[in-house]
């Protein structure tokens, strides 16, 4: 299965640049080569922030960006978003029975499973009992492969003094709850920190993080106010299958140097 992760678009009105970056020309490079290379996917997840502002506007301009792609396709809410606007423009995107955008698909990988750390007014991500309860079945019947959990807030510290105040305001509770699911877990996917990451919990869960589409940190660590920049239009190739997980790195418009000869091997 291979399936397409995109995070942190920060879509805003047309003609208006987000830290330096135009998120609308990023998102429009980042969809353009995802259908010239890989319209063989089966799925696109864009992990939250999908606008900056939660502006009806901005959520109506992702609509039409995303439009033309012909496979299934999952939106996370992040801190930057809005609920209601995001269910106005998206009225049929699944949701849960609290109405959370929560969800999952069964493959034949294991199951995916969307989880919402959106709280309005809330920068770090909130997962209470109600959302809890979703996380809860879906886990319960996950069935005996391990499953892959996408979230916008990374449900562990992530070990960024500019996050440190602003990630997940749960003391840990749905990491516990995710390292303590028996088939085990294959991958928490996130977004939130604009920078990519790898990483193993100390329970032996792995997770990682995509580069931020739009505007993205220089990576430093012990800075809690780190410098904006801007880069390629990027996304991730994750290939699910009978070898596991692994997940790639892309981006749209680099410079090509050469061309690699073919390598016979041994």
């Amino acid at each position: 299965m291979k399936i397409i992760q995109i995070t942190d678009t920060h879509l805003v009105q047309s003609g208006i640049t987000v830290n330096g970056v135009d998120p609308e020309r990023q998102l429009r490079a980042v969809i353009s080569d995802i259908l010239a290379k890989h319209a063989d996917a089966d799925l696109l997840v864009i992990t939250g922030d999908l606008c900056n502002d939660g502006e009806p506007a901005a959520y109506a301009l992702l609509k039409e960006i995303i439009a033309p792609v012909p496979f299934e396709v999952r939106l996370l809410l992040g801190n930057h978003d809005a609920r209601a606007p995001f269910i106005d423009a998206f009225p049929d995107h699944p949701r849960d029975a609290n109405g959370f955008i929560q969800s999952f698909i069964d493959t034949p990988h294991g199951r995916l499973i969307f989880l919402d750390s959106h709280e309005k007014g809330v920068i770090g991500g909130i997962f209470g009992e109600d959302r809890m309860a979703f996380a809860e079945e879906a886990l319960a019947g996950a069935g005996e492969l391990p499953a892959t959990i996408f979230i916008h807030h990374p449900p562990m510290d992530c070990g960024i003094a500019h996050f440190d105040r602003i990630g997940m305001h749960d003391d840990g509770r749905l990491m516990r709850r995710l390292a303590a699911h028996a088939p085990g877990l294959r991958q928490i996917v996130f977004g939130h920190i604009h920078v990519p990451m790898t990483g193993v919990s100390a329970e032996g869960v792995p997770y990682s993080s995509g580069q931020a589409c739009a505007h993205r940190f220089i990576t430093d660590l012990d800075k809690p106010d780190p410098l904006w920049t801007g880069g390629n239009p990027c996304y991730r190739i994750l290939l699910l299958d009978e070898q596991g997980f692994r997940a790639y790195a892309a981006e749209a418009g680099q410079t090509v140097t050469g061309q690699a000869p073919i390598c016979e091997g041994p």
